[in-house]
């Protein structure tokens, strides 16, 4: 079960993946018409239009994401599948359809049916398209039916299994919603607390993959929360000074803190270490200020060293807390590092995004101290701190330079530690991951991998193998592929 939930998140970046075009378009648009939104100026209104086309329809980028992410070779009939139960769904579940169908007048209709265009659905549609795509593309019809047989035969079983979907989701869905409501009010109603408690289980939640369907209830339209779709479109029903209050906290921590946090572990890191740990670590550093990406700093420490990883969680969630109460909002569309903090000057629910400078150069302060110390009195193996010397030696960041001469290198090295070619059943990536299905465990070399210069390597699985590679790990996949 855990494996489908993180190849679930896995699936989920490539909708994700959308955001940063709405957000330079949108970014763009407030930046030329700061005070009419697209009303005093023509060109800033069709950028800002043409960036919440994106944001509006995430729940079809997420049904047509995970119809592609979840299908067993990334085929497009999966997407195509996935967009069918969409449609059925949305159609079938109208709240004229509803009404008609169940004899109830409009105005009785549950106001749950009204909310059926969110990203929630968009997973179970993509779920349904490639399951169905899964078990169905290899089937052979018998000679008079045979134009149908394998993929073209997949929509006609998607078509089939949405509509045992609908039937259940006119009984269900009302439930379900409610549930989802009621918890994303109780984190609203706790105000500044209830920010905290969501950035702490969106750090905690990493490891697992599963913080993607967390912040689907704050971030998106799942719930009614919407944060990020509210913050850059005042007709959603944003609240000035309230709206933004799940992003604004995350910009101390990614663009200041962790950065920071990196300079405690290289600080405390043995001296013959030192450029081991600076190689692997300024990297994602970097990484985080400028794109708000920071797997590759969390996955460096998380498994060395849990205790610290928890701080860190805590650390987050103060931050939001923190924010909640001032007088600062901002937001973002991808993640909060420098780029989308620009972006977000003048967006319609921004208010004071300057402040973020002089909270987070006193969150950078807090971090380093905060780490420096829990790392010493505890003396926690942190990059640069491990006891086997064998394996740091042998460490190169090969992956923080660049070109395809490097890339290879570290795919060769990372593909000779995983067992080689002959042990990988199947190789896909994330944002930062290879995501790897093995034959034997056992030939596995965490230590080889790792001296490619790589984050870090778990093991979420009996036969999977999670490879943290940093933001250039598609040019990593690349060679590893060529290579097999």
């Amino acid at each position: 079960m855990m494996k489908v939930f993180q190849r679930l998140g896995k699936s989920l970046m490539l909708p994700v993946a959308c955001l940063p075009v709405a957000a330079i378009l949108m970014g763009i648009g407030y930046w030329l018409d700061p005070t009419g939104w697209g009303s005093n100026l023509a060109a800033a209104g069709f950028l800002i239009k043409a960036g919440g086309a994106i944001i509006d329809n995430m729940g079809i980028l997420f049904a047509i994401g995970v119809g592609v992410g979840m299908s067993k070779d990334g085929e497009g009939t999966a997407a195509l599948s996935a967009m069918i139960s969409w449609l059925l769904v949305q159609t079938l579940l109208s709240p004229a359809a509803y009404s008609m169908f169940f004899g109830v007048p409009l105005e009785e209709v549950p106001a749950a049916f009204g909310k059926m265009q969110n990203q929630f659905i968009g997973i179970v549609s993509g779920l349904i398209g490639a399951a169905c795509y899964n078990k169905f593309s290899s089937t052979r019809l018998p000679d008079a039916l045979s134009f149908f047989s394998g993929r073209r035969c997949v929509a006609i079983v998607t078509a089939g299994a949405t509509l045992i979907l609908v039937l259940a989701l006119a009984f269900l869905w009302p439930v379900i919603y409610g549930g989802l409501v009621m918890f994303g009010e109780t984190i609203v109603s706790a105000g500044a607390l209830g920010a905290g408690v969501y950035g702490f289980l969106n750090r905690i939640l990493i490891p697992f993959g599963l913080h993607h369907a967390l912040n689907s209830v704050f971030w998106f339209d799942v719930a009614g929360i919407n944060d990020i779709g509210k913050f850059w479109n005042a007709s959603l029903g944003g609240v000035k000074g309230q709206t933004g209050m799940y992003m604004t906290g995350f910009f101390p921590v990614m663009m200041f803190g962790l950065p920071a946090a990196c300079f405690a572990m290289i600080h405390t890191a043995k001296t013959k270490k030192k450029k081991i740990a600076a190689g692997l670590l300024l990297s994602g550093a970097l990484s985080a200020f400028f794109t708000g990406i920071t797997e590759p700093i969390e996955f460096a420490f998380m498994f060395l060293a849990p205790p610290l990883y928890a701080v860190h969680a805590a650390l987050t969630g103060l931050s939001l807390a923190i924010t909640a109460l001032l007088p600062v909002r901002c937001g973002f569309n991808f993640s909060a590092g420098l780029v989308d903090w620009v972006l977000s000057f003048k967006a319609p629910m921004a208010v004071n995004p300057l402040l973020i400078l002089p909270f987070g150069a006193i969150y950078a302060v807090v971090y380093y101290a905060v780490f420096r110390f829990v790392i010493v009195k505890f003396n926690l193996k942190t990059p640069g701190r491990e006891d086997d010397e064998e394996a740091a030696q042998d460490v190169k960041p090969a992956v923080a330079g660049g070109g395809g001469d490097t890339y290879a290198e570290t795919a060769r090295i990372v593909l000779e530690g995983l067992g080689g070619k002959e042990n990988v059943v199947s190789l896909e990536y994330c944002a930062t991951r290879l995501r790897v299905e093995i034959k034997d465990m056992d030939a596995v070399n965490d230590k080889k991998i790792k001296s490619a210069g790589v984050s870090g390597v778990i093991r979420p699985g009996k036969k999977s193998v999670q490879v943290i590679v940093g933001t250039k790990v598609q040019f990593v996949a690349e060679e590893v592929k060529k290579l097999m």
